[in-house]
């Protein structure tokens, strides 16, 4: 008798409360559509002005802005959800970067301006992925399909730039900056392509077609990228082929092989040869720049050289006397006067953040992998892996992470993270339904 009148009880207790979990239901999507119709139209700025027309229009600070409408649109999402929910690992890189900020400005790396405008630049990249992904935007169908024919429209734009190219290198130099800007072009539409298609066998095919306009760059790391690209879409875009057995290892290597092959010159300049004989004098600096960032790692054990320090745009900009301290202040274009080439590579300034900072970086495509791997759509482990790899080659020869590019591919990379974040919540709330 007790029982059924807790049950009863428990019933009633339970329908009283529907006004309230309708309200509460209606205003958490009233919320949310409001983040899924701006961060679509905020994509779709970035997309265009921070990628496709970033060089030609001159404005530096695009970027910048778009970052600063990104955290305004998730401070109102957060302050507007009644919990306030946000990521663990969002507040940990907080902690992390803020950390590094202190002690940035104890071991006086750089002057203060310094310190705290590479601190932005720095942190922009992890801000894009981490504000995106807590928020996890949704896009409709009708969203989908409009942001496949912009992307579909923009790569339209960008061919004949690419075939301007062929006859003369100069006319894509003029319009887009540099020819691995313009292969970072392609990627970006291509994977906003392929985000939005069925991924069927003809979107497959679609994107590999949109993606080989990039190869007249010319740039071997997209050639590496392309041969990845190809042998994940044909091969291991079946979730079932995502095992860790002798075929698939030897499929990897042999892809890693060819990556190897058809970047070898690169490699041998960068790693392997000194600076002797007739070495580019273009091409010393990475050289530098790597052989250095080795002595940093040992020198400031175990958090680095601090911010601004070494191989970044401000530690030129604001010349860090570490150049000068490691004898390298007079190597072409990492001089005080002429510093270019100073920032023209990523994992070198990893020796900014010490042996600390490298597993901290480690740890977040590790976690993203994490992540990925969770998801029950293979086209949206497949657009992670494609990110994850196109990040991991291009931070051999440019510091895409901290600039423009950079920002718009995390956006994007916590976009299809946030989606199988979506479904694995909905696979649970159906299990929990059920049981």
């Amino acid at each position: 008798m007790v029982s059924l009148f807790r049950i009863i009880n428990s019933f009633l207790t339970w329908f009283g409360n529907i006004p309230f979990l309708v309200h509460t239901y209606k205003w958490h999507n009233m919320i949310q559509q409001f983040v899924n119709r701006n961060f679509f139209n905020l994509l779709i700025f970035t997309l265009i002005f921070g990628i496709i027309l970033y060089d030609l229009i001159g404005f530096d600070y695009t970027d910048e802005l778009c970052a600063l409408a990104l955290f305004i649109l998730f401070i109102f999402w957060m302050f507007r959800t009644p919990d306030w929910r946000i990521n663990k690992a969002f507040l940990v890189t907080i902690c992390i970067f803020i950390f590094y900020l202190c002690y940035s400005f104890a071991i006086n790396s750089n002057s203060k301006t310094a310190i705290l405008a590479d601190f932005t630049v720095q942190i922009k990249p992890y801000l894009a992925f981490f504000c995106v992904y807590s928020m996890a935007p949704n896009f409709s169908r009708i969203q989908k399909d409009l942001l496949r024919k912009i992307s579909l429209i923009l790569w339209f734009c960008l061919l004949p730039i690419g075939l301007l190219g062929l006859i003369d290198m100069q006319y894509l130099i003029d319009i887009m900056g540099v020819p691995a800007y313009f292969a970072a072009a392609v990627i970006a539409v291509s994977l906003t392509y392929l985000f939005c298609s069925d991924f069927t066998m003809k979107d497959k095919c679609i994107f590999l077609i949109l993606l080989s306009l990039g190869l007249i760059s010319g740039r071997s790391k997209f050639y590496g990228f392309f041969v990845l690209a190809i042998v994940t879409i044909i091969y291991f875009s079946n979730v079932n082929h995502i095992k860790l057995n002798l075929k698939n290892i030897t499929i990897l290597l042999f892809t890693f092989g060819i990556m190897l092959f058809v970047a070898r010159n690169k490699i041998e300049l960068y790693f392997m040869q000194g600076i002797v004989g007739d070495l580019d004098k273009n091409e010393i600096a990475r050289y530098v720049l790597y052989a250095t960032s080795i002595d940093i790692f040992k020198d400031y054990i175990p958090f680095g050289s601090g911010f601004a320090s070494f191989g970044t745009f401000y530690s030129g900009e604001y010349y860090s006397n570490i150049y000068a301290k490691y004898g390298i202040d007079n190597v072409w274009g990492m001089t005080k006067n002429a510093h270019s080439f100073i920032a023209d590579t990523f994992y070198p300034s990893l020796a900014q953040f010490g042996i600390a900072g490298l597993y901290f970086y480690s740890i977040f495509w590790v976690h993203i992998l994490k992540k990925s791997f969770k998801s029950q759509s293979a086209k949206q482990l497949i657009i992670t892996l494609l990110i994850v790899s196109f990040m991991g080659i291009e931070g051999i020869a440019d510091s895409t992470f901290t600039t423009h590019r950079g920002f718009f591919i995390l956006m994007f990379l916590g976009l299809v993270l946030s989606e199988t974040k979506i479904s694995n919540n909905k696979e649970l709330k159906n299990e929990s339904f059920t049981n």
